[in-house]
């Protein structure tokens, strides 16, 4: 079953924008509810400031990375605040759900939201979600494609039969369906080049991951178009977004200074023993990453990863990245309060 392509692209393509909203709770330094009331302020902004197509919520568990495990709750809660802007999810990790409760959350969240919900599904990657979940790594991308055709299914057969490879339905009837029918616009996070590769070949949009660089996104968004266009999909309308580290600030010497930080606490985060226990790209006892491997790691990030600067500086290398490699819709991970404001009030209006 192909996805939809997403939300249909103006006639005249333009620059769009989104927020990629992390809960991240940097040393535990503020409590919890903190972090909430600021991000649904940073929400209420983006509301009112009609910059923003979409906040896209990004789901995780058992990590300070950030600390969002449903997405369906947070979405509730976004609906009650907002009238105007669509609530995305980046993503619903679907090999974790049972695909029917899957189905029923998000479609009662396009309801009370009267019909604003991008849905974005992944796979995940990270071994410390799929250990505590039970879950086996190497059968996870068969049970996340499984389980996205089952929710797309239930959206929209009256009554739903199916017999896969993990689950058996007879004669379901799953409530609500969607508002936007047939169902709200899909993406699937697609990060590796088979994923990629399978995605294009299946008609499926795709949503591009902040932790590659420029020009690694560049290429993968290349072979994705090629791969839609080989297999006789239309790439025309069809709106990928390209999530994008975004570090703000007065001067370029500033904003490097966040880039910086925002890059040591995503590469720390990243390298935490309770997620590095469980990974099988690491030997049993390996010791963590040396110091000199911190800093390339890092190093890399802020070369090649986060756009920062001054917000002009800012916008010419968003602009620059628009004719590089076709970027048309930018999500935004801005790395502080302060990046966003600077974003929202200086950078995006010079590009719109």
């Amino acid at each position: 079953m192909n996805l939809t392509t997403g939300l249909a692209a103006p006639a005249r393509e333009r620059l769009q924008f989104g927020v990629l909203q992390f809960f991240s709770w940097p040393g535990r330094k503020h409590s919890l509810s903190t972090v909430y009331e600021r991000a649904l302020n940073r929400i209420d902004i983006m509301e009112r400031s009609g910059a923003y197509e979409a906040v896209w919520l990004a789901e995780h568990h058992f990590t300070t990375y950030s600390v969002s495990p449903s997405v369906s709750v947070m979405g509730t809660l976004v609906a009650a605040r907002t009238e105007r802007l669509r609530i995305g999810t980046a993503v619903s990790l679907a090999p974790m759900y049972h695909p029917l409760r899957l189905a029923e959350e998000i479609a009662l969240l396009d309801v009370i939201s009267g019909g604003r919900v991008n849905w974005g599904a992944g796979r995940g990657n990270d071994p410390g979600e799929f250990k505590v979940f039970g879950l086996d790594l190497d059968s996870s991308y068969a049970k996340f494609r499984e389980n996205v055709d089952i929710v797309l299914r239930a959206w929209q057969d009256e009554r739903l039969t199916y017999r896969g490879e993990f689950h058996t339905f007879e004669d379901v009837e799953v409530l609500p369906k969607p508002l936007q029918r047939p169902h709200p616009p899909v993406w699937l996070a697609s990060s590796s080049p088979d994923a990629i590769a399978w995605s294009a070949a299946a008609g499926h949009s795709i949503l591009m991951d902040p932790h590659s660089t420029h020009a690694d996104i560049g290429v993968k968004y290349a072979a994705y178009r090629a791969g839609l266009a080989d297999a006789g999909h239309s790439v025309e309308g069809r709106i990928t977004p390209m999530a994008r580290l975004i570090a703000v600030a007065p001067t370029d010497e500033e904003a490097r200074e966040i880039a910086v930080r925002g890059a040591q606490w995503t590469v720390g985060s990243m390298s935490d023993p309770s997620r590095r226990k469980y990974s099988k790209r690491l030997r049993p006892g390996a010791p963590p990453p040396d110091e000199g491997a911190r800093r390339g790691a890092v190093d890399r990030y802020v070369d090649d990863v986060i756009i920062h600067g001054s917000p002009a500086r800012v916008a010419e290398r968003i602009q620059a990245l628009q004719e590089q490699i076709g970027l048309h819709y930018l999500l935004c991970a801005p790395l502080s309060h302060s990046s966003f404001l600077l974003l929202t009030n200086e950078v995006i209006p010079k590009l719109v």
